[in-house]
């Protein structure tokens, strides 16, 4: 892989939770030697912090989606405020995404299945929600930690939306897709194929709402045609459930690796914005912070240069770029 020198060595200078994805994905490094950091997740850095602050009952801030102190009705449930990213589902969602080992976690699995609940109707765990967005981290999530999510993965083909993907407002009437809501669900489909093997019909609802993106080039409103939002060409890490052409040509690059296929050209578009977005020095620039209580912070403020940000732009770049010279 043809990358800059500096900026490699730029990236290489980081917490081993990004440093072993740059060592694989970018520099090329033997399986030894990534591996060997991914372990390093555990003990080290950003990973041993969030571990060193689970709950003895499994949960992360007491709660699993929100903290067990949050007040729905408070400051910090208005509009604008941001949702708190420390509750049980948030941490496992970050850990997960690292590549931690899933047996650093052994048993957390058997004490979630006891002792959390949805803030949703009081539901158990690993059983899921009405929220799509929240179903596919616990789909993703239960497959990584070896929960029984058998049956919350056959919920996604039943409430797929006639246009191809999902709306968490499903359950207030919305029969139109939402970007944010897709995305997010393909994700946790994505993990769970590769992890298991998947089915043909959760392949199948995947490809479809994998075209509902496609057809609107990752960016654009159907019927409008234009910009389908503000927040489509802006970048920010953690990605957390936020859209963005970033985060979504992550997942595309993610699906095609998976399924053999080469990148498809309605991404065009979505990768020029990504494209356009690089700095003269090769880097990304955090364009914003997603509001809420954090644990720590895992990335620069806004206006600095992102090595998280920099990392999966460059690759997606990256493998646009290499299969075109094929």
């Amino acid at each position: 892989m043809n990358t800059d020198a500096g900026l490699l060595e730029w990236l290489l200078d980081s917490d081993p939770a990004l440093r072993w994805q740059v060592e694989r994905d970018l520099a090329g490094a033997p399986h030894d030697v990534w591996g060997a950091t991914r372990a390093r997740i555990a003990t080290e850095g950003f990973g041993a912090r969030l571990l060193a602050l689970q709950d003895p009952d499994g949960q992360w801030a007491g709660g699993a989606f929100f903290p067990s102190d949050f007040d729905f009705h408070g400051p910090e449930a208005a509009e604008g405020a941001g949702q708190p990213w420390t509750a049980t589902t948030w941490t496992l969602n970050t850990l997960r995404e690292w590549g931690l080992d899933a047996s650093v976690l052994a048993g957390t699995a058997e004490l979630l299945d006891r002792n959390s609940r949805w803030e949703y109707e009081n539901l158990p765990y690993w059983g899921g929600e009405v929220d799509c967005c929240i179903n596919a981290s616990t789909l993703a999530n239960g497959t990584w930690l070896g929960a029984d999510v058998e049956r919350l993965a056959g919920w996604f083909p039943e409430h797929q939306l006639a246009d191809g993907g999902w709306n968490c407002e499903w359950v207030e009437g919305s029969t139109r897709s939402s970007f944010h809501s897709t995305l997010n669900v393909l994700k946790g489909l994505l993990y769970h194929e590769i992890a298991t093997g998947g089915s043909d019909r959760l392949r199948a609802a995947r490809h479809t709402a994998e075209e509902y993106l496609l057809v609107r080039r990752l960016l654009y409103s159907l019927s409008s045609g234009e910009l389908v939002g503000s927040w489509a060409p802006r970048f920010a890490y953690p990605f957390r459930w936020l859209y963005s052409a970033l985060h979504a040509a992550d997942h595309f690059r993610a699906a095609a690796v998976h399924d053999g296929t080469a990148p498809d050209p309605r991404l065009a578009d979505a990768i020029a914005v990504i494209r356009d977005a690089r700095q003269s020095d090769g880097t990304w620039v955090q364009e914003r912070r997603h509001p809420g209580r954090v644990w720590f912070e895992m990335d620069v403020p806004p206006g600095e240069p992102s090595k998280w940000l920099t990392f999966h732009a460059t690759r997606v770049l990256a493998w646009w770029d290499g299969a075109a010279q094929h």
